[in-house]
């Protein structure tokens, strides 16, 4: 597999504060666990940000809202814009470019130049609704990738699989009467922000699996099985795009399902297998969630291995 792996010091200088879950630290200690030599395949890459960043992320959201959130940055120290989202002076260019970042992923990966790519990013995405910020997350980099796709190459057909152990409301939001958009997320249920029903399924493009409390990777291998890879398979998209999130982890502290490593590869491996059948492998994976430190790099480097095509020996 030839897999792209996007990251930018810059990320780092998105300062959150003391003792936030979503800190420069969780990059950190994935790039080390991919500096291994099992990785040496990946091709790095840094994305720069592009004059028409602007235009790119109204794909997504309203021009007033990108006007507002960035005229909230500080010059110095933090600022919150919500209960849990803070911004720093550095978070700007972070913001600017995790969307540079999945833009250009889906540059390479449309172009034919890579197979996949995983954008390490920050500050994550998948709760940034249309007209606001929440929830740790700006600009929404994934539906921001979708809509790019879409417009840059034409595509009629783009999956959204999110498996952060939240579900990613804004993404639901973006694409809610869209059926040219298929957005499956698989999270804990009840659990914050409180959407991700069920019963919310759009024009029928729209599919929430509900994972009790307590659940594990048997769980979420069965349900995957039953719903998630049928629909994918039905829908046959030309672009597959993951909300990467690895806060479903059995030691992750803000949530309260089971998953492991191995469960992660697992889901990786048949992700990319449905986008080899359906669309030549074009998959772009998108960091959300992980604040477990350890389990984080354990997880980030199961899924790389995966889209690597690496055997399985215990990564």
């Amino acid at each position: 597999m030839r897999t792209l792996y996007y990251s930018h010091p810059d990320f780092l200088a998105h300062d959150t504060g003391l003792a936030h879950p979503e800190s420069p630290e969780r990059l950190r200690v994935i790039a080390e666990a991919l500096a291994a030599p099992q990785f040496a395949g990946l091709t790095h890459l840094q994305a720069a940000v592009p004059d028409d960043i602007q235009d790119r992320i109204a794909l997504v959201h309203g021009r007033a809202m990108i006007a507002k959130l960035l005229a909230a940055i500080p010059e110095q120290g933090l600022a919150n814009l919500d209960a849990d989202t803070v911004v720093s002076p550095g978070s700007r260019q972070a913001a600017l470019l995790a969307v540079a970042a999945v833009c250009d992923a889906v540059d390479k990966v449309c172009g034919g130049a890579a197979d996949n790519a995983f954008c390490a990013v920050r500050p994550p995405g998948h709760h940034a609704m249309p007209d606001y910020p929440m929830g740790f997350c700006l600009f929404n980099n994934v539906a921001i990738a979708a809509e790019y796709a879409r417009t840059r190459y034409g595509l009629q057909r783009i999956a959204i699989v999110d498996f952060d152990v939240h579900h990613g409301n804004g993404t639901q939001a973006a694409f809610y009467d869209q059926p040219q958009v298929l957005y499956i997320s698989s999270h804990q249920w009840p659990h914050y922000p409180g959407s991700g029903h069920p019963a919310e399924h759009g024009v029928g493009n729209i599919v929430n699996l509900a994972l009790a409390t307590g659940s594990d990777g048997t769980v979420l291998r069965s349900k995957y099985r039953e719903t998630v890879f049928p629909a994918l398979r039905k829908f046959v998209p030309q672009l597959v795009l993951l909300s990467a999130g690895f806060d479903a982890h059995k030691d992750d502290p803000l949530a309260s399902l089971r998953l492991t490593e191995a469960d992660y590869r697992w889901l990786t491996v048949q992700l990319c297998e449905i986008a080899e059948e359906c669309c030549q492998g074009r998959l772009i994976s998108v960091l959300e969630g992980g604040y477990n430190l350890q389990a984080l790099a354990g997880s980030a480097a199961a899924h790389v291995a995966a889209l690597l095509g690496l055997a399985d020996e215990g990564v």
